[in-house]
């Protein structure tokens, strides 16, 4: 039987596409999916209550290339100071080429409120104005500081777990091997939300496309973006640059990992073959295929049974920290 779309999420879909649709955007419109993209995200947090038990902080590092990086830090209010705890390094997803930390205060400020776990995100710059590595180097000087600053943060330093969604997955996992290569700072764990991994995903899936937030165009417009369109599925692209082209033996002294994809997302198959390599590396790895949801399904439906599903099994594994 082919694929169906789950119901809310279907109508929620419809609902925010209007009865007249926008036509897709040409491959390479980097404009039009950065306007996209930024409406999108503004009107998923209009009208959505406010999180009154989360504060925010921002803080500021320098990257190798002397760019000053913004970090926000979340915390939950109300939280006895004891003993060091946990917490979580986070990239945002954009395709790469879009959105920033303002788009995912609310998200971000969500997942501390109800897991009382704090968040550092970064603002790594964005391609085509920067290429790969920049996006990973920027994530790394970000965790850096936070390792710094671990004392008086109160964080534990031996608890810290990277984690993104979508292209701020793709850029966890590269930063995961980053840290391989670098030998420093300690990451207990690297959780990664639908993940862009592979650069050479660029040919429609009929089963998939009908249902697609993300096209195959998006990707190509994206990687070419972050790559170079001399570079983009070549053999010249390493790990830190596109966590995709991972080998078994490339996985191993990684740390254990989480993913999660939908069943109707571009990035199910090189998500699942992600989690595969890791597991034929030595990498304990907890999975989770989605069925009838295509990507970033729980930002626009947020109340159906399966965005809660999902989001309870992400909180899971922040807690257990």
């Amino acid at each position: 039987m082919p694929f169906e779309l789950h119901p809310a999420v279907g109508a929620a879909l419809a609902a925010m596409m209007g009865p007249n649709p926008p036509p897709p955007l040409p491959v390479h419109d980097i404009a039009g999916r950065r306007a996209q993209l930024n409406t999108f995200f503004s009107g998923l947090a209009h009208g959505q209550p406010a999180i009154p038990d989360v504060m925010t902080k921002d803080f500021t590092t320098t990257a190798p290339d002397g760019h000053q990086l913004l970090l926000r830090w979340f915390t939950k209010t109300g939280i006895p100071q004891s003993t060091p705890g946990p917490a979580i390094f986070y990239s945002h997803g954009g395709g790469m080429i879009a959105l920033s930390l303002e788009h995912y205060t609310q998200v971000l400020s969500r997942y501390v409120s109800r897991t009382g776990v704090p968040f550092l995100a970064v603002e790594y710059r964005l391609a085509p104005e920067v290429q790969a590595p920049i996006p990973v180097t920027d994530a790394y000087a970000g965790l850096r500081w936070l390792h710094a600053h671990a004392g008086e943060l109160n964080v534990d330093p031996t608890r810290i777990a990277i984690m993104g969604d979508s292209a701020g997955g793709g850029i966890t996992a590269s930063l995961a091997h980053y840290i391989k290569l670098q030998g420093t700072p300690r990451v207990k764990k690297q959780i990664l939300i639908y993940p862009m991994l592979d650069d050479r995903n660029v040919h429609a899936d009929p089963n998939i496309a009908p249902f697609a937030t993300w096209s195959t165009d998006d990707n190509i417009t994206g990687w070419t973006a972050l790559l170079g369109k001399d570079r983009i599925g070549t053999d010249d692209v390493s790990v830190i640059e596109a966590a995709g082209r991972m080998t078994p033996s490339e996985a191993r002294g990684l740390p254990p990992a989480y993913i999660d994809v939908g069943e109707l997302d571009l990035f199910r198959d090189e998500d699942l073959e992600y989690a595969k390599n890791l597991g034929k590396g030595g990498v304990s790895c907890e999975l989770h295929l989605v069925p009838n949801v295509p990507h970033a399904y729980e930002g626009f439906a947020p109340e159906s049974d399966v965005a809660r599903f999902i989001i309870d099994k992400r909180e899971q594994v922040i807690k257990s920290l």
